[in-house]
């Protein structure tokens, strides 16, 4: 595979040997050219090895040039105090596009493999009604970081923690059951005070009234077990399903029923033991030891527990499990979180930077230049699956992702369902488009993979992002950052766009450019279907 900045640094690295000085590739700073006048690519290290050589900048650079010749170099410039400026053969660049058409589907993915086993935990909703839009985006981030480093060869699981204990799961039983007896025709029950209101409780009771009848009209503590037995494993159901819609699955789910029915809190609750001290009836955890700004309630005065006892217990169980680092991917109000998680970790003998915490921020939607909170169908605030209906999944996904998690996201639903180049899904998506439609008018043509005949500045322009999609998923995987893959997404597009309006792709008169353009065309295209899986956005043939 072509990779440009890794050849430049070995050949800086002998050049440097040459001058008496022994340094590794990663000390070397390749960077990309913003002004084409000044190449394709730049280095300051010969402002790096001034105080080591013991010469000025300018007179390293002087020298180091001699050692720079290579056949994909057309030539090299000094500017400034000593900054070296790289110009490459265009077709050095082109030999790209053999590589990418080869490895179709995989091109982007690395061959380094990565040892560290990654648990990504996401979404992670309780099961007790539809996904919000806070779900939704750590859904589309979690996703897209798991999509990240799958391709950047690295082990990763994909994991959902759900909350099947504790008083959220009592009420979606009690709210399950008045809804149950109402669907039979008795409406003589209360509803709990803290109960749910939502359609799909209703919805399940009349699922439950065909499966079993009238069976636990009579209330026992068998009928209240299976109503918050079953009404769990439906509303789990139905977030999955919801889920699947949105392109997002899991490879494991864990219970935290399980968690406690396997004594796995005792245990660590033992381990803990020694940080452990009572007041007022309450046994608190002394994380201040450690880098927590309080002790923290383990178990109440009334000996039920706090969730973070059973979320410590969880933990342990993840990295008994084997993996080397975990990542909760958690709403923005679990601030607080961090430093209490990774306390409780290090007294059980963990590394806290073992775990890491990714905090996704809100979402606030805008129609018409308004907050729009309200669904016309329920009255509530919008759902996931809503949201999707209302513009579709790929525009949601794009936009969820297109922004850092630590950042909010204003998603303004006109601009996500226009059909034109304001439209940063639509602009994406319609070059992928554009370029389907002229390899389509082209199959009768032979392609140049060696891409002879491409030297104009936009052919070049378009081939150097390409060479750069597999050092933009490593850095992406590398950082968790998704939305530095819609960055690159928005470049190749522009890239491509403007290829396609300077550039005739087929030209009946030229043959052998008509080739080489189509070449460039599949490549082209490969990348930015690939660039948008990444994403988990669909890359449409036709639009």
């Amino acid at each position: 595979m072509l990779d440009i900045e890794l050849k430049l640094k070995e050949l800086i690295k002998l050049g440097l040997k040459e001058l008496g000085v022994e340094v590794e590739l990663n000390q070397i700073v390749i960077e990309r050219s913003k002004d084409k006048s000044h190449g394709d690519y730049a280095t300051t290290v010969a402002l790096q090895m001034a105080r080591t050589l013991h010469k000025s900048p300018r007179d390293i650079a002087l020298e180091l040039v001699k050692h720079l010749n290579a056949d994909y170099i057309s030539k090299t410039e000094i500017a400034g105090p000593g900054f070296i400026n790289f110009f490459v053969k265009s077709d050095s660049l082109s030999s790209i596009i053999k590589t990418i058409v080869e490895q179709d589907e995989h091109y982007g993915e690395s061959k380094e493999e990565h040892n560290e086993r990654i648990n990504v935990e996401f979404v992670s909703a309780n099961p007790t009604g539809d996904l919000h839009l806070g779900h939704a985006r750590g859904a589309a981030i979690g996703d897209c970081i798991c999509r990240l480093y799958k391709k950047a060869n690295y082990k990763v699981t994909r994991e959902y923690y759900v909350n099947d204990a504790g008083n959220q799961i009592n009420n979606l039983a009690k709210s399950l059951r008045v809804r149950y007896h109402e669907a039979l025709g008795d409406n003589s029950l209360e509803f709990p005070e803290d109960g749910y209101h939502g359609e799909d409780v209703a919805n399940i009771a009349k699922i439950l009234v065909q499966e079993v009848g009238d069976k636990y009209l009579v209330d026992s503590d068998e009928s209240f077990a299976y109503f918050r037995k079953r009404g769990t494993e439906l509303e789990l159901a139905k977030l999955v399903k919801d889920l699947e819609m949105f392109r997002v699955t899991f490879d494991v789910f864990t219970s935290e029923l399980d968690i406690r029915n396997a004594g796995k809190v005792e245990k660590v609750l033992e381990k803990l033991n020694p940080y452990i001290y009572e007041d007022e009836g309450a046994k608190f955890l002394r994380t201040t030891d450690f880098t927590d700004d309080k002790d923290r309630v383990l178990i109440k005065s009334d000996g039920s527990y706090t969730y973070l006892l059973p979320d410590i217990a969880y933990h342990q169980d993840k990295l008994e499990r084997g993996y080397d680092k975990l990542i909760d991917c958690l709403g923005a109000d679990h601030h607080g979180y961090i430093e209490r998680m990774k306390s409780s970790l290090q007294i059980l003998g963990y590394n806290p930077n073992t775990l890491d915490i990714e905090l996704i921020q809100m979402v606030r939607l805008f129609k018409d230049g308004q907050e729009y909170k309200m669904s016309k169908r329920t009255g509530n605030a919008l759902s996931m699956k809503e949201l999707c209906e209302e513009v579709g999944v790929d525009a949601v996904r794009y936009f969820f992702v297109s922004r850092a998690a630590s950042s909010h996201l204003d998603f303004d639903l006109d601009l996500a369902s226009k059909m034109e180049s304001s439209n940063p899904v639509f602009y994406a998506q319609y070059a992928h488009a554009r370029l389907a439609t002229v390899l389509e008018k082209g199959k009768d043509y032979e392609l140049d993979l060696e891409g002879k005949e491409l030297n104009h500045e936009k052919e070049v322009a378009l081939l150097k992002i390409l060479v750069d999609f597999p050092k933009e998923i490593a850095q992406c995987a590398l950082n968790r950052a998704p939305y530095k893959m819609t960055n690159y997404i928005q470049k190749l597009a522009t890239a491509i766009h403007e290829f396609y309006t300077e550039c005739r792709v087929i030209d009946e008169s030229n043959t052998s450019l008509t080739s080489s353009r189509l070449a460039l065309a599949k490549a082209s295209k490969i990348v930015m279907r690939n660039a948008l899986d990444t994403i988990g956005v669909n890359a449409p043939e036709k639009m």
